[in-house]
């Protein structure tokens, strides 16, 4: 049952991280196109880029945060290294110290994820050029803090079942997902 479980999110994880990938390569390339643009418009002023600021803010944010959470899914952000563990005699005890870390991790996506969520609900402002409200400029922010979540919610689930069993194995695909 559990390797079922196990093997399912794998699945959604490589799924997701495909999807976060490919998010992050179209806006990179919207966001290099648009700054060619702007410098080949300097110099042939065929027209105005009045919108070059918000669109780029867009971009930009969107670019950070899903790449954020790509990151946080395939847990390819630097750190400091797991050089605790070493210290800890009892296996047990390393599983714990993980799930601490995850419980802290997952305190900092709910918080994250609240205030990016109430950002993005409470804002009445107006983009300047397309008039566009600024929530879609936030949106991407409880998305990314809603998957961080989930899968900080993952990683302690597989770190309890380490704490029971500690002979288990876990194929949690991370191999598989950083290519």
């Amino acid at each position: 049952m559990k390797n079922a479980i196990i093997n399912n999110l794998n699945r959604f994880d490589r799924a997701l991280t495909l999807t976060l990938e490919w998010i992050c390569i179209v806006l990179f390339a919207a966001i290099t196109l648009i700054l060619s643009l702007n410098i080949f418009v300097r110099f042939v002023p065929l027209m105005s880029m009045h919108w070059f600021d918000e669109i780029l803010e867009l971009l930009y944010g969107a670019l950070i945060f899903y790449g954020a959470a790509a990151v946080w899914v395939t847990h390819s952000h630097f750190s400091v290294g797991d050089w605790i563990s070493k210290y800890l005699k009892s296996v047990r005890a390393r599983f714990i110290y993980r799930l601490i870390i995850e419980l802290l991790s997952l305190a900092f996506a709910l918080i994250f994820a609240k205030y990016a969520l109430d950002l993005t609900m409470q804002t009445e402002e107006q983009t300047t050029a397309f008039a566009m409200s600024k929530k879609w400029l936030y949106a991407c922010m409880p998305i990314t803090g809603a998957i961080m979540i989930l899968y900080s919610l993952k990683n302690m689930y597989i770190e309890l079942a380490k704490i029971v069993n500690p002979a288990l194995e876990i194929d949690t695909g991370r191999e598989e997902l950083n290519h």
